[in-house]
């Protein structure tokens, strides 16, 4: 199933391909001079409907139908294929034969492979890891007959057989590249799409269109560099983000959604900016990408977050743990699940259960000076990046009194005593505050910076979201949107 495949045959429908072609401008269909380029093609989707517009687009310039088909398939239209399988495919999509020598091929080469390409390349491993793509070299280091995803753009001995057979300067680049390659036996991914997105930079066109997963975001595993490279680039002109990444590829989950764009060297501003839930496409707003270290994804939610911050309050991140903030991870076993004497309370999950074992003081020997602090605990792992509303954001939370500790599945604000702790637990279950946590919460992990943004408030009292509204000066549709976006918790 393509939901089974984890790093690049996910493939694009085609109305998808044609909405990303939408964003480029009218002009750049009637331009015989220029290059595209599908360097990551799979079916030929977008190569077929790239030649489909030049068809049109050129009858003016080039009148004579053979003439005009002949130029854009010799001249203007080139892809590399990511396996040899894709470029079966995407030849013939846009030949109508596998081989673009053969007496099929809709424009004869005298090649086999005409403008669509492919050539294995091999990954350069050092120390277990390939220093170009980053591939494990216990999963992608097989054989011959074996396919190890060592895609051309990714690695230099790929561009330069790339150069050499159809030249590495091109005018618009387009394309879903893959997305992740399997890590540490299956265990872990690593992103790979961030740097397709930057080798098709460093080919310096006039244009990109991608389609990318949008946890860059606000997230993703070592994709702080990117993120802050993405949003201070000033040449994106358009982004249209979707929450749930089945709107675009049905049937393939992809935590976080995924996004597309349109990159424009000769543009320098403002990016306009969408999202779109069940079909629908948000109206459309200019947006400053860098306003932030990471990227909201609904405009609406800024006049509420903009409230909040001038409000001045110093963020709840203050009192907020680390990740393993004792030392554990998930994993942990060297507590006993039977009560001993003097030992310290131990919350963790097994079996995607809560539970509650004991440990010894002595045992405790990172953060010994939050052992006796009462606890607000909120597991990291909670709802899925708000792909349906309303979210639930958060999972349940859990007072655990003075003295206790936890593994790394909670997160907790530690305060003095019980009151400030039910304080803390009654704000956490507001809806306030699970929206401004969904602002920069973007997969189903919430880490500490998840929270950048909710605001420290007095802990001896009992919140609840009509108070917040009114402390924040929350206007009717401001609420309305909040109320919209977050499941009750009780």
């Amino acid at each position: 199933m393509i939901s089974d495949l984890s790093n690049d045959e996910v493939f694009t429908p085609p109305a998808v391909a044609k909405q990303m072609l939408d964003l480029l401008p009218a002009e750049i269909w009637t331009d015989p001079s220029l290059r595209w380029i599908d360097p990551f093609t799979k079916t030929g989707v977008f190569l077929r409907e790239i030649t489909k517009r030049l068809l049109v687009g050129l009858e003016a310039v080039i009148p004579d139908d053979r003439e005009r088909l002949e130029h854009i398939l010799h001249n203007m239209v080139f892809g590399v294929a990511i396996t040899e399988l894709t470029s079966l495919m995407s030849r013939r999509s846009l030949y109508c034969s596998k081989w673009a020598d053969s007496e099929k091929s809709v424009v004869k080469f005298s090649s086999k492979q005409g403008n669509c390409i492919y050539n294995r390349i091999e990954h350069e491993f050092v120390r277990g890891r390939c220093s170009e793509c980053f591939a494990g070299e216990a999963q992608h280091g097989g054989s011959n007959e074996t396919e190890n995803y060592a895609y051309a753009l990714l690695h230099q001995e790929g561009r330069r057989i790339i150069e050499k057979e159809i030249g590495l300067k091109f005018d618009v680049v387009v394309g879903n590249p893959p997305y992740q390659m399997d890590s540490d036996g299956g265990t872990r991914t690593i992103p790979l799409y961030n740097l397709f997105v930057e080798q098709a930079m460093a080919l310096q066109p006039g244009h990109i269109s991608m389609v990318i997963p949008s946890r860059w975001m606000a997230g993703g595993l070592g994709l702080s560099e990117f993120r802050d490279n993405m949003l201070s680039d000033q040449h994106f002109r358009r982004l249209v983000d979707f929450p749930n990444a089945k709107e675009v590829f049905p049937g393939v989950e992809i935590k976080g959604g995924v996004c597309f764009f349109l990159w424009d060297k000769n543009h320098e501003g403002k990016c306009q900016s969408s999202f779109v839930r069940d079909g629908v496409e948000s109206q459309t707003a200019d947006r400053n990408l860098g306003q932030f270290d990471v990227f909201v994804r609904d405009h609406r939610s800024l006049s509420i977050l903009d409230k909040v911050q001038r409000a001045g309050l110093p963020s709840i991140t203050e009192i907020l743990s680390v990740d393993k903030e004792f030392g554990w991870t998930s994993n942990f076993r060297g507590f006993s699940k039977d009560q001993i004497p003097q030992g310290v309370p131990l919350y963790f999950n097994e079996k995607s259960k809560r539970q509650q074992g004991w440990i010894e003081r002595a045992a405790i020997t990172k953060s010994p000076h939050l052992i006796d602090k009462w606890k607000v605990m909120v597991p990291q792992a909670g709802s899925d990046g708000g792909q349906k509303l309303p979210d639930s954001v958060l999972g349940s939370t859990l007072i655990a009194s003075s003295p206790s500790v936890c593994t790394q599945t909670y997160l907790f604000f530690f305060v003095g005593s019980e009151k400030e702790a039910q304080s803390v637990e009654s704000y956490v279950k507001t809806k306030f505050f699970r929206y401004l946590v969904s602002l920069r919460k973007i997969s189903q992990h919430a880490t500490r910076s998840t929270y950048l943004w909710v605001p420290s408030l007095e802990w001896s009292v009992e919140w609840s979201d009509q108070e917040l509204y009114r402390r924040f000066q929350l206007d009717a549709q401001e609420v309305a949107l909040i109320e919209s976006h977050v499941r009750e918790r009780s």
